[in-house]
């Protein structure tokens, strides 16, 4: 059992949690407030992004950020368990705000540009990852377990509100100047540094543990299997021989199955290694288990609906209510803040309910409650009103919120002390691989509903305003793609596709009007896509279910400090695995093939009992 812990200094978590909250907040704001910036920024280079063979920099400026984070999570967090928590997360702070001071000085022009604006974003994702992957367990160190849900609801609420508050920050910032969207993040990155250097310490170790090998082949077999999905997911977005896309190009096929084999390589290697990237044992655990699974579902339905929000908004909704498309992308982040604002709201209350009555009930409740508002979503039409479309998106913020802080909670609560870095970077990587996925999945499922339908629809329509017909079918054949992200760039589609074909020219003024008018190309698209809207939702809904069925499955309320008594007939954990059958021997517990860090938060409250005893699944209780 722990040895009296250090003297309490109340103020010293809430020190951890600003910060901690501050760098989260900033890391997961950089992920979206690009997508509203796009236009100006490649204005500023000097690149038309849907140009023949650009649109894998529009692409890449889009996932690379999140494909990064994706990736890294897990490994950064195992070399905070390694080298300390704190002293990883706070060299992200510094890797993150020399990227970005990188970014805001491109000195290059066109697809060079683009390039420099892609490399440093890798750089800044590395940064971002490091803070991502150690704040969760830097809390839940300082914090007692009848304040973790309160401390990582705000944690988690951050994280996600700035995916939506970007969106917004981007649209003003690029109206000033598109460099302004890096600029934004130095002055909180210079100061968040510096505080973190004054005031964050590594927590005190009564043991000090041997030194495990690193995982070198755990480490490139999972980041280079999960990179090659993630980028394949990537390229199979884009036209490929004459198809809307390219899932059937030869390299698309050979990373997914090359990555696939890769991470049932990892798997096999990490059962083997003494001291595994990937504590695979922890599976074992069932709240670990299913929070990570529901946590996955839900953020697979809640990335995917961040664009198609934005594509019905840009694309369809606000030029049919009178806005010009290149004032589009500020008025779509400005119209979907009652999502922000519901995630706001709901997400620190349920952390804090989730301390005295559990995950189980919230966070079920909180997945029910989107998959509510996802079917909501599906019955409304193209058209909607908007305090009807606020609603529903504020009933899906809310049930987001209500998720995602107990899930959270009851995630980290149930990693032992010694992986909890482990453990933060595990369930980061399931939220940021399903933020990367649920792009491809998204964009596909729409691209698909379209493409068999807006061809027809482009072709006649433009010839009936008099294009010539050969032209007309020459518009009709492009992908869709080029359609949607026109739309998302606050470009003029049917004016974009048609620029190169020097028909506009040749019309008469009222065609012309009419072609390059706000209603002309919500009107086109209107119905396709509604078509696409309900397949989009449904699947969303589909995975908010499966993410209530998780959250049911995760057990029941784990007891208070004081209420776990420890369990009889302790098991003693082997290497890479948390334990096996055979009693539990005098001494400290191993994990991963190195002595458990029995860890005090220094200052701050005992930590919770169960942190000190035997590293082995508890069963829940019936009940909460």
């Amino acid at each position: 059992m722990a040895a009296a812990s250090a003297p309490v200094d109340s103020r010293y978590k809430w020190v951890v949690l600003a910060n901690t909250t501050a760098a989260v907040f900033m890391a997961a704001l950089d992920g979206s407030i690009i997508l509203i910036a796009l236009p100006p920024i490649f204005l500023g280079i000097d690149l038309d992004p849907l140009a023949p063979g650009n649109v894998s920099y529009l692409l890449w400026m889009i996932m690379g950020y999140r494909l990064v984070q994706a990736v890294l999570v897990v490994p950064l967090g195992r070399l905070g368990d390694m080298f300390g928590r704190v002293r990883i997360y706070n060299a992200g702070f510094v890797v993150f705000t020399v990227a970005s001071i990188l970014l805001s000085f491109d000195p290059l022009r066109g697809g060079s540009a683009a390039m420099w604006l892609i490399g440093w974003r890798v750089l800044q994702a590395v940064g971002g990852s490091m803070l991502a992957a150690n704040s969760a367990a830097i809390l839940t160190d300082v914090f007692p377990a009848d304040q973790r849900g309160l401390a990582l609801g705000i944690n988690q609420v951050a994280a996600i509100a700035g995916q939506f508050i970007g969106l917004v920050a981007g649209g003003v910032l690029a109206v000033w100047d598109w460099r302004a969207v890096f600029w934004v993040n130095v002055p909180v990155g210079v100061f968040g540094t510096i505080w973190a250097y004054l005031k964050l310490r590594e927590p005190a170790r009564r043991e000090q543990p041997e030194r495990a090998p690193f995982d070198w082949w755990g480490n490139i077999t999972f980041a280079v299997g999960l990179g090659a999905i993630l980028v394949a997911v990537t390229e199979g977005l884009q036209p490929y021989r004459g198809h809307t896309m390219g899932w059937t190009k030869p390299t698309v096929l050979a990373m997914l199955i090359g990555g696939t084999a890769l991470l049932v390589a990892f798997v096999v290697i990490e059962r083997r290694f003494t001291a595994p990237m990937f504590e695979l044992a922890l599976f074992r655990l069932r709240a670990f288990t299913a929070g990570n699974i529901a946590g996955l579902a839900v953020s697979i339905a809640r990335g995917g609906l961040q664009f198609v929000l934005i594509i019905w908004l840009q694309g369809i909704w606000l030029p049919l209510h009178g806005y010009d498309f290149e004032d589009t992308p500020l008025w779509a982040g400005i119209y979907l803040l009652p999502l922000t604002a519901g995630i706001l709201v709901a997400g620190p209350l349920s952390g804090f309910l989730s301390d005295r009555f559990g995950a189980r009930g919230l966070s079920t409740s909180g997945a029910l409650v989107t998959v509510g508002g996802y079917v909501g979503l599906m019955l409304l039409p193209v058209d909607f009103t908007y305090w009807t479309f606020a609603l529903l998106i504020a009933t899906i913020g809310v049930g987001s919120g209500m998720f995602a802080a107990p899930n959270s909670a009851s995630i980290m609560s149930s990693v032992p002390a010694a992986v909890r870095g482990v453990g933060s970077g595990m369930r980061t990587t399931f939220q940021n691989a399903g933020g990367a996925l649920s792009i491809g999945v998204f964009f596909s499922l729409m691209i698909a509903g379209l493409a068999g339908s807006l061809p027809g629809a482009f072709s006649s329509g433009l010839s009936a305003e008099g294009v010539p017909a050969d032209v007309a079918q020459q518009v009709g054949a492009l992908p869709p793609v080029a359609s949607l992200f026109a739309a998302v760039l606050g470009l003029n589609p049917v004016e974009h596709l048609l620029a190169g074909t020097g028909s506009l020219d040749l019309l008469a003024p009222e065609h012309q009007a009419t072609i390059t008018g706000r209603e002309f190309f919500p009107h086109l698209i209107s119905a396709p896509f509604q078509d696409g809207l309900v397949v989009v939702f449904g699947v969303s809904a589909a995975l908010g279910l499966i993410a209530a069925v998780a959250s049911v499955l995760r057990g029941a309320h784990q007891p208070q400090p004081g209420a776990h008594q420890p369990q009889r007939g302790a098991h003693q954990p082997q290497p890479g695995a948390l334990a096996t059958a055979g009693p539990q021997p005098v001494g400290p517990p191993r994990v991963g093939g190195t002595a458990a860090q029995v860890e005090s938060p220094v200052p701050g409250p005992s930590p919770a009992v169960e942190d000190d005893l035997p590293l082995v699944p508890r069963p829940a209780p019936d009940d909460d």
